[in-house]
């Protein structure tokens, strides 16, 4: 029987860590989520979003080598390092590999890690209804951990970690309760982020440039009438030297001469007008009164429609 993809339980936002014996606190992984079908005879990886990873990521179809299991459903993060941190532009870079030949390259050249919090389906039942404390036994069970593939540790201190995530520049974290079962597509209070900053997707929709090399990206989303609005701009952030070098020639081919915003852009200054077709992922930390991102930090390339870009966009 082959299993159908599912959408993914998600934590709610929350400013303070919950507290007490019934919460464990994890690290919430600067990478893509991903969920493994495997139906006893074919493995998959899928997305989020629902769209199949399986050729993107082929170090991970063979189930036997770490799951002890005949049909299982795991969800986790896929992630990649840069200095020894996840970096969500690194695994971007895998994730939108399409062609075969680059992808065998990016296997060694950009290596992926699996890391797995969660179990749904065992041996041929659905175990959502279990508690998080039983599911997690399971994976204790049936898997079998490697360099590549991991099982997300869980601790009793979350503000410990909280601390320790702060002092990193990482993320931030995501507590659960230990009796809360998995809700297919749900999003609910007892499992709850804590971030440092606010993730937000959005679209390029220009450019600025001094002394001919382009310094900012200027981001817009799509409001509920389908207008495109200047939301701030950012600097190359996380992108190395090559990545933004290889942006700035995706740009120049991408200008037009009018330009893309409903609304005037606050800087503007030496700016050229892209079609708004290019997505990004920024942190940042508040909205500003105006309606601008204060203080955004470009992660990455993002692999998602431009139009869902929305400011109405729930991360």
């Amino acid at each position: 029987m082959k299993l159908k993809p599912v959408a993914p339980f998600e934590p709610i936002r929350s400013e303070i860590l919950p507290a007490g014996p019934g919460w464990i606190t994890q690290v919430k992984w600067d990478g893509v989520r991903m969920l493994t079908y495997y139906d006893g005879h074919e493995a998959r990886l899928i997305n989020r979003k629902g769209n199949e990873r399986s050729k993107q990521y082929p170090e991970f179809m063979d189930l036997s080598s770490y799951c002890r299991a005949d049909s299982i459903i795991l969800d986790g993060e896929m992630i990649a390092l840069n200095a020894d941190r996840p970096s969500f532009h690194e695994i971007m870079r895998r994730d939108s590999l399409r062609r075969e030949q680059e992808i065998r390259f990016a296997v060694k050249r950009i290596p992926a890690i699996y890391m797995i919090f969660d179990v749904l389906y065992y041996n041929g039942e659905w175990v959502i209804n279990r508690t998080l404390a039983e599911r997690q036994e399971l994976l204790q069970e049936i898997i079998v951990p490697n360099a590549q593939l991991q099982l997300v540790p869980s601790y009793s201190d979350g503000e410990s970690l909280f601390a320790v995530m702060k002092e990193r520049g990482w993320e931030g974290v995501v507590s659960k309760r230990l009796d809360s079962t998995y809700a297919i597509g749900g999003k609910d209070g007892r499992w709850q982020k804590l971030k440092l900053g606010y993730d937000l997707y959005a679209v390029i929709g220009g450019a600025t440039y001094r002394d001919g090399i382009m310094n900012a990206l200027l981001l817009g989303l799509y409001d509920e009438n389908g207008q495109f609005i200047y939301i701030g701009h950012t600097g190359s952030g996380k992108l190395n030297q090559d990545a933004w070098r290889s942006l700035t020639d995706q740009i120049s081919v991408l200008m037009v001469e009018d330009r893309t915003f409903h609304n005037i852009p606050q800087r503007i200054k030496g700016a050229v007008w892209v079609q708004p077709l290019l997505t990004v992922k920024v942190q940042f930390m508040e909205w500003t009164p105006g309606g601008t991102l204060r203080h955004p930090v470009l992660q990455g390339m993002a692999d998602i429609p431009p139009q869902s870009c929305s400011v109405t966009q729930n991360k």
